[in-house]
């Protein structure tokens, strides 16, 4: 068998055993053994072995220490890595990912402020903008938010020293948000919108300005 070959069966196994993950199994549930996988796809234990890695690289399993292979819950590490990774190679890709963020944060402002449940909305620290999403009700925005939130944490250092070497303070940070739940507890979908865009829009010129500080050079951008 060639190398080719090789990889094209597992590459089979692969896609068999997403099917398995994603179309039959629920979060929690255990696959069957390696010998038992190995068994229904015509393959060595081995192949199933590496298809199995595959998967639990991508977030959709996960093996417990003297347990077999269970199903993994949906969660944003696969895409938080490629963020992280993203803008470790480059920190100017900050500036695009907070264009990631006002095309959804916008739009979950303005869910959440129409959202039955504001209850969880009113985590306005840390976690301010994962309550938002929370809030919102849908799950895929959600994880999205919060897959940037380990990439932002050194945005959100670096806009600060560029809203402040803009004469900016720490009470106008404050106030931005408070302005967001403030329109989200009003119910008010298009005023939260409108407050969360305001917000990533001032954020946007920090981040340009701590850039400038730093001598990272960035297109000018809309």
């Amino acid at each position: 068998m060639d190398t080719s070959e090789a990889v094209s069966i597992t590459d089979t196994v692969v896609q068999r055993l997403e099917d398995l993950v994603l179309g039959e199994l629920e979060p929690g549930a255990e696959l069957p053994s390696e010998a038992e996988l190995a068994a229904r796809f015509e393959v060595s234990r081995l192949t199933v072995r590496e298809a199995a890695r595959s998967l639990q690289a991508r977030g959709l399993v996960e093996t417990r220490h003297g347990r077999r292979t269970v199903v993994a819950p949906p969660n944003a590490a696969p895409i938080g890595g490629y963020f992280t990774a993203a803008v470790r190679r480059d920190p100017r890709q900050l500036l695009d990912l907070l264009e990631v963020r006002r095309a959804l944060e916008v739009h979950i402002a303005s869910l959440a402020a129409g959202a039955d449940d504001p209850v969880a909305l009113h985590e306005a620290d840390i976690g301010f903008h994962a309550s938002l999403a929370v809030g919102a009700g849908n799950q895929l925005l959600r994880f999205l938010i919060e897959a940037m939130e380990e990439p932002l944490r050194a945005s959100r250092m670096r806009s600060l020293r560029g809203h402040l070497a803009r004469g900016g303070t720490v009470e106008d940070v404050i106030e931005q948000h408070a302005q967001i739940l403030d329109r989200v507890t009003a119910r008010d979908a298009k005023g939260a919108a409108a407050a969360m865009l305001a917000h990533l829009e001032q954020t946007a010129r920090d981040l340009r300005a701590a850039f400038t500080l730093t001598g990272l050079q960035q297109d000018e951008r809309a």
